[in-house]
């Protein structure tokens, strides 16, 4: 693959760099990813998120699943049961939003240290 192939949004449309924008700063936000990981094979209860995910609040669980819905990469269940059962699940779109998160998360942990190096040698000088 060559630069020369990638249809990169050009600054002058700004409509395609603010929708750009916008999802990069959804799911690059600090629990997005998580979520999204989480929900990669099967629906999940909010409760069993929320076990899996460690550090996250419920308050934080709620306001991200909701952007994540209202974005249409999640879909929320509620099953008519006593006690209400609500489950989540990616939609198809938010599927297809895996491969890109993962090449990004391969891309990372292969320049992790080229990166920390860099950081070292511009804080030296």
């Amino acid at each position: 693959m060559t630069l020369s192939n990638i249809d990169f949004p050009s600054p002058s449309k700004g409509d395609d760099c603010r929708m750009a924008r916008e999802i990069l700063d959804l799911v690059g936000d600090k629990w997005s990813l998580y979520i999204i990981a989480t929900l990669k094979d099967e629906p999940v209860r909010f409760n069993e998120l929320r076990r899996q995910i460690d550090g996250i609040s419920q308050r934080m669980l709620t306001i991200t699943l909701r952007e994540l819905e209202r974005d249409g990469l999640v879909k929320r269940t509620l099953f008519p049961t006593i006690p209400p059962r609500v489950e989540y699940e990616l939609t198809e779109m938010g599927r297809t939003l895996l491969a890109p998160v993962m090449a990004l998360v391969t891309w990372a942990r292969t320049n992790q240290e080229n990166i920390q190096e860099a950081r070292v040698r511009y804080d030296a000088s």
